[in-house]
């Protein structure tokens, strides 16, 4: 039985005010529109872990105030990864199914991607494998390295611009 209540109070919730809360969160992400239905659910999932959903007395303020907490942590999340694409998208590992051809390819390319990063620095080379494959943050990374986490970051940055403008002539 509460089972049911709760089921007939989300999917009033969402039919009352889904097309709201999604214009609310696109207007709010402007720039990562593609978030949104992540966050959706995320806001939904925790009306779901809600124990007692009759004591909630207005559904949309409470679901407003569910938004305003996702939004903070969705933000707080963004804030600590760089704002940069990753770099080595395109020369990810290769798959084990792949083609042998292929695979060598592949290899290739990230051989020719990191000797031409060590070539423009070895410093923004070495920060982007430890970022990239040994998945550091950029204070542990200014740590090992011996500088500060903003250095840090600007040889990540070097590192990924480098790529941006090489990676279509290696392909």
């Amino acid at each position: 039985m509460a089972d049911q209540k709760k089921q007939a109070f989300m999917a009033n919730v969402a039919e009352s005010h889904g097309r709201q809360l999604r214009r609310f969160l696109s207007v709010r992400l402007r720039h990562a529109a593609a978030d949104v239905p992540d966050l959706m659910q995320e806001i939904f999932l925790r009306l779901l872990r809600i124990k007692d959903h009759e004591a909630v007395r207005n559904p949309q303020a409470y679901l407003y105030t569910v938004a305003n907490h996702v939004l903070h942590q969705h933000a707080l999340q963004k804030s600590r990864r760089p704002e940069t694409m990753d770099p080595l998208e395109m020369v990810a590992e290769p798959d084990i199914a792949a083609d042998p051809a292929e695979e060598l390819d592949i290899r290739d390319r990230i051989e020719r991607v990191c000797r031409g990063l060590e070539a423009v620095s070895p410093r923004a080379c070495a920060t982007l494998l430890m970022y990239r494959c040994e998945g550091l943050t950029l204070e542990e990374i200014g740590q090992r390295l011996g500088v500060s986490r903003p250095m840090a970051r600007k040889y990540l940055l070097r590192a990924m611009q480098y790529c941006d403008e090489h990676l279509d002539e290696l392909e």
